[in-house]
């Protein structure tokens, strides 16, 4: 028999879900469910391309504005500050008006400061328009991650929360794509007027897919009993204090959880050229290697991330969110010494999968751990604002890093001379395994709320939406073939 502290990790008979469940799940699903987790899922690979976009073009940006690199990646730090105060606002307008409209708007403003970003003549231009644009970013991860989990059924969720977090990889891919073909070509503007274009694509599809199912019982219900605007909003900031009074511990902790979560992917992150992940320059100072190994590296580190994430969402629908999330930090570390110890490119690349399918592995169950965790009235506001204050906190990583390594110095022989480098290999086999660390243990205190029923709950501008256990009654439930029924009609 198993431990009692494994055991109390994995969830009750009743609540797991075999292959044959999500197999059939999947066959019953309607097109509207279909579409409400791809337009989420688009939205979310669209925010990735849209960020990646700088960081890929940080020397072409150097060069157009006269301006060192360090400079250039000022404008990635005032997105990622920024994100904060968009996962705020959004956040607060999803769960107040519905999922679809603030969606809709907010992939509109991403696009204009992708627009915007293209026209810009100055650098001080650049920083502004990045500044507003990490205030629409923000707002994106919590609006896609709910409004593509609560129209699935329970038996799903696990599976689409990997591939939609994983959605991000895809995004960094496709910015890759576009720089080393378009940008090429004709210049850095060029990838943010195709960022633009695939995010305005993003928002037409939204505006056309229909609302969440709860939103439309919600609105109809209170419809029916007369309430207006005004009173629908003073019962929402009625219903946010008095979740707020029950959930501050929790909110407390899901900053930490998010916080190790997201320097355990900046401190690994295979993503090139991104200003806080010093992978590549790990490959390049460390192990030598030309740029175009070290990129072929880190998109084989993506790949990694997209089976681990794939994998180990479905796995949590079964075993467990926080247990998976365990077993797949155990699983990176393992291969930290494959990540740092070799120097061919081969074993390199192959530490660099292994690595990203553990740590994006875990990361594949955060969607749906968070939307379960969540006060259920809140699950556009409280993730992404979890989310985004953990991530502005974590871009301290590429400082540790860089720190550690200038202080640790290794040798490396370059065509016949032996060379003094930073040792970047011991300082990111230290800091991963100490997050890695962080991550276990915060994971194992924390909740776990699996196969939560959130989409049977009240709305937030509902009377008592800020309870947990406030319930609609099962007639009064919008049925998603309803609503794929009053679409198609």
């Amino acid at each position: 028999m198993a431990p009692r502290f494994i055991r109390n990790l994995v969830p009750q008979r009743e609540q797991r879900a075999p292959l044959s469940a999500v197999v059939v799940a999947i066959k019953n699903l309607t097109w509207v469910q279909w579409a409400q987790f791809g337009s989420g899922w688009l939205a979310w690979t669209c925010d990735a391309i849209d960020f990646f976009a700088v960081s890929l073009t940080v020397s072409l940006l150097s060069t157009q504005f006269n301006q060192k690199t360090t400079a250039i990646t000022t404008a990635i730090t005032l997105t990622l500050l920024f994100r904060s105060v968009g996962a705020v606002i959004f956040g607060i307008l999803s769960d107040r008006f519905g999922r679809k409209w603030p969606l809709v708007a907010n992939l509109l403003l991403c696009c204009i400061f992708e627009l915007g970003t293209a026209f810009v003549k100055t650098f001080p231009q650049f920083l502004a328009v990045r500044a507003l644009f990490g205030i629409a970013m923000g707002g994106i991860w919590g609006l896609s991650s709910s409004s593509a989990l609560e129209n699935l059924p329970v038996e799903l969720r696990g599976l689409a929360s990997g591939v939609l977090q994983q959605g991000y990889s895809v995004g960094y891919l496709l910015a890759a794509v576009i720089n080393l073909t378009l940008v090429a070509e004709h210049g850095w503007r060029v990838i943010f007027w195709t960022a633009a274009g695939i995010t305005f694509f993003a928002a037409i599809i939204r505006a056309i897919v229909p609302e969440s199912a709860l939103f439309l019982r919600a609105k109809e219900q209170e419809k029916a009993r007369g309430t207006t605007t005004g009173q629908k909003t003073k019962i929402f900031l009625r219903e946010t204090k008095e979740m707020l009074k029950r959930h501050w511990l929790l909110c407390i902790y899901a900053v930490l959880l998010m916080t190790g979560f997201n320097f355990l992917s900046h401190g690994s992150q295979a993503c090139a050229s991104c200003y806080d992940d010093l992978y590549p320059t790990y490959l390049e100072t460390t192990k030598g290697f030309s740029a175009h190994d070290a990129t072929i590296a880190t998109i084989i580190g993506n790949c990694g991330a997209i089976a681990g994430g794939t994998i180990a969402g479905w796995a949590s629908q079964y075993i467990g969110r926080r247990l998976t999330i365990i077993l797949c930090v155990i699983f990176l570390a393992a291969f930290i010494p494959l990540w740092v110890l070799p120097n061919s490119f081969a074993a390199l690349s192959a530490g660099a999968f292994f690595v990203q399918f553990g740590v994006q592995g875990a990361w594949g169950v955060i969607p749906i751990q968070l939307a379960e965790m969540s006060p259920p009235a809140f699950r556009a506001t409280f993730p992404g604002v979890a989310y985004q204050i953990g991530n502005m906190v974590s871009s301290a990583s590429a400082q540790i890093e860089a720190t550690g390594a200038a202080n640790l110095k290794t040798t490396i022989v370059q065509n016949g001379v032996t060379t003094v480098v930073a040792d970047y290999a011991t300082v990111q086999a230290i800091f991963i395994g100490c997050v890695a660390a962080f991550v276990v243990i915060i994971t194992i205190v924390g909740p776990e709320n699996h196969s939560s029923h959130f989409e049977q709950h009240k709305a937030a501008f509902e009377e008592g939406g800020g309870r947990d256990d406030a319930i609609v009654d099962d007639a009064s439930q919008t049925s998603y073939r309803e609503v794929d029924e009053k679409t198609s009609a």
